[in-house]
């Protein structure tokens, strides 16, 4: 599925304005295909517009935390940077 980047919001309402405009054209000239053909593709942007605003109101960062390194122990400090070397 298409994913669409937040700014570039400005631009898909360009998008539907020119839409807008060619199928009002296409009323006024009797182009019944090309409306039926326009209605769709408004539709579709549409909604794709709203799936980007509601993407963009729930992206936020989540901490996961950083992960424990590969052989250690929970709770027993092993494994955070010595390389299991523990002196002479």
């Amino acid at each position: 599925m298409l994913s669409i980047n937040p700014k570039m919001l400005p631009r898909l309402d360009e998008l539907e304005a020119d839409l807008l405009a060619r199928r009002q054209r296409a009323i006024d000239e009797g182009w019944r295909g090309e409306v039926e053909g326009l209605d769709p593709t408004v539709r579709f942007l549409r909604s794709k517009r709203a799936q980007t605003h509601r993407a963009a109101a729930a992206t936020g960062s989540v901490d996961l935390g950083m992960p424990p390194r590969p052989g250690a122990r929970a709770g027993t400090g092993e494994g955070t940077g010595t390389g299991g070397f523990r002196g002479a």
